[in-house]
Parts: C-alpha cells; structure tokens; sequence
C-alpha cells in the first residue's frame, strides 16, 4: 500500500514587490525523498523552504501536511530570545530525556551548549539550530545551507548522519560533495518555474545545461518566425479573410509568448588581473611555531611558497588557519623561526569574516568610499585595475540592479555581500590573493566562474575553504592543520590529501605488522609457525580499501575521459599537465592500494 506524501504544495504563487517569485508551483515530497534544492542566488530557494515550513504564507495555492507528519526546519537567523544558551535553545521543545541528543549533535557539529546567546556568533546560533533540529529528528527536515559555518570534520559528521537517516529532507547547499553524497532527487528553481529530476545532484548540470539548450534552440525557432510573420504582416497582406485574421491573432499572440519570456540571469562579469610579476620566491616560511599561553597553533613548521602556487588551508574551526594566513603574510609574528616574503608582492585579501564591508553604507558608498577605489573629482565613478569605471556599471557586472545600489549593505543576503566583496577585491592588481571561506554563500554558477578566474590567474593563491569540490578544483598543495601545532603539506587538493593519508597510514601498518612479525620469529624459533592473525587496524583497513578502491577508479575514469579531448594539449596546456599528473598518481595509488588489499586479504584467509 502506497504511503501518503509527507508534504504537498498545489498550484503555489507568490508575488514580492511586484515580482512573481513563483506562479502555479506544485511539488510533492514522498517519505524518504532526499532531495537537492538548487537554483541561482536570489531565485527563491529559501523562500520556497519557508513555504514549505509554513512560515511564509503564499498569495494563492494550498500547502498540505499529511496527519501525524512533523517538519522541521532549520532557522538561518534563529529567535533565541528568552534562552539564556545555546543548549537551553537547541533543547527547547525535547522531553528531558532527549536532551542528551542535543549533546551528541553538539559533538559532531561543534558547538558549546553552555554559550550564552548574548556572546554567541552567528555561525554558533546556525550550528545551535541545526543541532536542535537533528535532536528533535523530525519525519521531514528542511535543511537551508546546514554547512555554513561548518568545518570539514563537522561537514563530514552531518553527512554521516544524513546518510543514515530515515527521515526525507530537502536541501539547499552549494557544496557539490554534499550534495553528490546524499541525494536522490533535484528541484530546480529558474525564473519562477520549478523542475524535478528524479536523479541527484551528480546528474544536475548536464540536465540543466540540457534544458538551456533547448530552451535557446526554441526560441531562435520563435524568433525566425516571428521575423517572417512580422515581414508578411508588414508587406500589408489582406487582413479581410478570416484565415488572415486568424493569422495576425496568432503572430501578435506571438509576440506576448516572447515578450513574457524571462531572460536567464548571466554569471557574473567577474575579472581578475595580476599586476607586476612578483619573485620566484614568494614566501619562505622555516621552523616556525606560534602558541597563545597553553594552546600552540604551530610547531616546528616549514614551507616555501613558489608564484603560481595553489595552496589550501585545511583543518577544523579554531585549529589556527587564519593565524598562519597572518603570519605568512606578515600582519603577524611568529614565536620562533623565520618567514621570508618575496620581491614586488601585491596582495588582496578576501576577509571571511566581511570586515571590509561596513552594513551601514550603502553598495555605493562602499566602493566610491574605497581610498584605493576612488577617482579624484568624479563621485560617480570607481577605478578598476587602474580604469575608470562608472559605479553602477561596475555593479551590474556582479549582478547586482540598480535598485540595489542605493541600499544599505546589511540588506543584503550573504551570496551579494560575497559578490560585493568580491567586487572590491577585483577592482585592484594583485599578484598575491588570499581567500579566506571565499565560497561560502556563492551559487554554483559564480562558483564555477571564480574556480576558472583562478584556473587563469597568474599570480598565488593562498586559500581557506571547507568546499571540498572546490579544494579539487583549484588547489595544487593541502596544508592540514591537525591541532596540537601539527600542519602537514600534501600535494594536490581535498582527495589526493585523503589518498595519501590512506597511503601513509596503509604503509605504517604494513611496517607495524613486519615488524612484529619479526620480532615473534626471533623470539621463539623452535615453536611451530604460529597461524597469522589480523590486528584491529588492519581489519579495519580491509573494510575501508574496497571503497578507497573504487573511488580511485572512478576518479581514473574521470581524468582520462577528460583527457581524450582531442584539442585538450593544445588548447588547455596547463590543466592538460596538471590532469596527467593527477591520472599518473592516482594510477599509483589504486596499484598500491590493490596489493594492500591482496596481502591483507591472503591474510585473512590464512586466519580463518
């Protein structure tokens, strides 16, 4: 017997200051549904969550619970008022004996229950809800971008238990390994029309990028006829018959189809340009350590940093990322050792706590404001990369209206004050850019053109980010900061840090186990050969290798389909290189990976 859906919007439309945000919109969420909300900033995803939560009421249209269902829905901008803490919030609404779920969910996500709301930041209110809405375990949760302000580790604990939940949910994330890793269906806003895939988020952008196609092929189809029709009815063809009545109806019905027609939105206008050439050398870092009183950001840590490097900061909240951002670049000290900067370095920095942006000024202000921004006697004009450029010009190329340029920055969602930041940073040369979480709040789409202005950029790029798609994408050296003053550098991104260390850790285990294999032959020569036994962590290594296997393979499979491009070498030099490598080392890796598996598996089979 078929269930009833947890959830059903009918013929929903929504208008905000005269702009139809939705028309007609129905969707139907089933029991276990795992779906992926997606859509372009400002298209409606948050609004249409709130619809579906019941927090936002539609003008027209019904919303349907079935009986029995709850829903929950996590707050991005939580009312705490009332709760004297965090705990005291997330455990509101829970019977006394859940509350210890509000402790298990603030392990995995981080976050002091015993904080008081008044000292809380906004990242620690969104874990807070997000933890309340994990304990309460409703039959449907509506999750709104549950991994900002998240670390890697908190990331990977929420996917774990998304993955094993039995409750359906809709998600709105732009992290593509979220969204690849748990969902089975996609709902996708674009220009008030909502489509459904009954596929997840892997298969999203070659169906959009299919319906676009269409869409064009459609109207190029619409716009020849209009053009032929236009030219019959202009040559004064007799209107008198009814067939020709008829025809001028349908050309001027034509003409409203395509007039009504809303343009996509481009991606952004966005531009980078190194300046000057810096040095070979960019930063030499050797022996440094770093510690406030007990807690040591650092220890005994070096690296040198060469121009065109693509290099990561990784690590959980709090680990010191940040600090030795500052310290590389100099706006801090380090206890001991030395740090060297390079000849010629100009660097722009991307703040993620958005200390460049005032909320009280308005975009305009913001950019005309800039002292490096500036232009002498033109109060409507900003120079960017050494040109003049009128404001709301440069404005428009990060889409943003020209409503909007007279508002005050606090208006602004967090993807705009993104876009706005990133504005700032553009406008001036640099060789040298640090990015610190610049992909929090950003859609795909701006996401994909940052990645390919960086792909293009000739200067360095010093990067925090806890988007681990986007660490694939563009980095070239991991530094893992572990806590405790432990940072270790890997090469390449996200996925090559988590092979090697799979790689290392396999390597110690088998030098472990020889070892005491050795030691017990010597021990007891005349004893008979004892049979060989699996330790703890080499059968855990065996559970883990088949899947390490297979996402080698697959990761294989990708890069050579990538490089059967026939004009990949000649077009595309450097990602054509940078793909070989990574192909010739993941080759490795599966090769080393595989014999592992044999030798603990003959292992195994020795033992039973």
């Amino acid at each position: 017997m078929a269930r009833a859906p947890l959830l059903q919007l009918s013929d929903i439309s929504l208008t905000f200051g005269g702009d139809p945000v939705f028309h007609d919109l129905s969707l139907v969420v089933q029991p276990g549904d795992r779906v992926a909300l997606v859509g372009r900033n400002g298209s409606g995803k948050s609004t249409l969550m709130k619809v579906m939560a019941g927090l936002v009421e539609p003008d027209r249209g019904s919303r349907v619970v079935s009986p029995g269902v709850s829903v929950g829905y996590m707050e991005q901008d939580p009312d705490m008022a009332g709760f004297s803490t965090l705990g005291e919030y997330a455990a509101s609404g829970l019977h006394p004996d859940e509350v210890y779920k509000v402790q298990m969910a603030g392990e995995g996500l981080k976050f002091d229950p015993d904080r008081p709301v008044s000292t809380a930041s906004g990242g620690e209110r969104r874990r807070a809800a997000l933890a309340k809405l994990m304990a309460e375990a409703p039959e449907l949760m509506l999750l709104d971008e549950p991994t900002n302000h998240l670390d890697i580790e908190a990331i990977a604990w929420l996917e774990a238990e998304l993955s094993s939940t039995r409750a359906g949910f809709v998600l709105i994330s732009h992290d593509r390994a979220f969204l690849r890793a748990l969902t089975r269906a996609t709902l996708w806003i674009d220009r008030g029309m909502t489509r459904r895939q009954e596929t997840g988020f892997d298969g999203f952008e070659a169906w959009r990028d299919k319906v676009w196609e269409d869409e064009d092929m459609q109207r190029h189809k619409m716009d020849r006829k209009l053009k032929a029709e236009g030219r019959w009815a202009v040559e004064g063809i007799s209107a008198r018959r009814k067939r020709n009545q008829g025809r001028l109806r349908a050309l001027h019905a034509m003409r409203d189809e395509r007039k009504s027609q809303i343009r996509r939105q481009g991606t952004a206008a966005m531009a980078l340009e190194s300046g000057p050439k810096s040095g070979k050398k960019v930063i030499e870092a050797k022996n440094i350590s770093k510690a406030y009183g007990e807690k040591v950001i650092l220890e005994d840590f070096s690296i040198q940093i060469q121009r065109g490097d693509r290099v990561a900061f990784v690590g959980p909240n709090g680990v010191g990322k940040t600090t030795l951002l500052k310290m590389l670049m100099g706006d801090e000290q380090p206890d001991s050792g030395t740090i060297t900067q390079g000849t010629n370095l100009l660097p722009a920095v991307f703040d993620q706590a958005r200390a460049q942006l005032d909320p009280g000024m308005t975009l305009w202000d913001s950019l005309t404001g800039d002292p490096d921004m500036r232009v002498s006697g033109k109060a409507d004009q900003v120079l960017v990369r050494g040109e003049p450029r009128h404001v709301v010009g440069y404005l428009k190329d990060f889409l943003f209206d020209e409503r909007q340029v007279r508002a005050a920055v606090k208006s602004l969602s967090g993807g705009e004050k993104a876009r706005l930041l990133l504005a700032k940073l553009m406008a001036k040369e640099s060789n040298v850019l640090v990015l610190d979480e610049p992909t929090n709040d950003l859609d795909i789409e701006t996401l994909d053109l940052l990645q390919e202005l960086l792909d293009d950029y000739d200067g360095t790029v010093m990067l925090v980010s806890h988007d681990r798609d986007f660490l694939d994408r563009v980095a070239t050296t991991t530094i893992v900061m572990e806590g405790d003053g432990r940072a270790t550098v890997y090469a390449g991104g996200w996925s090559d840090y988590q092979a090697q260390k799979a790689e290392i850790e396999g390597e110690k285990i088998t030098a472990k186990t020889k070892g005491s294999a050795a030691k017990s032959k010597q021990s007891d020569k005349s004893a008979t050969k004892a049979p060989v036994k699996l330790s703890f962590a080499e059968k855990h290594r065996l559970e883990a290798l088949p899947a390490v296997i297979s996402k080698l393979e697959a990761e294989i499979a990708k890069l050579e389909e990538f490089l059967m491009a026939p004009d990949l070498f000649t077009k595309e030099p450097v990602k054509f290189r940078k793909a070989t490598e990574a192909l010739v080392e993941r080759q490795n890796a599966l090769a080393k990976a595989e014999e592992e598996w044999l030798q603990l598996e003959e292992k195994a089979a020795a033992e039973s």
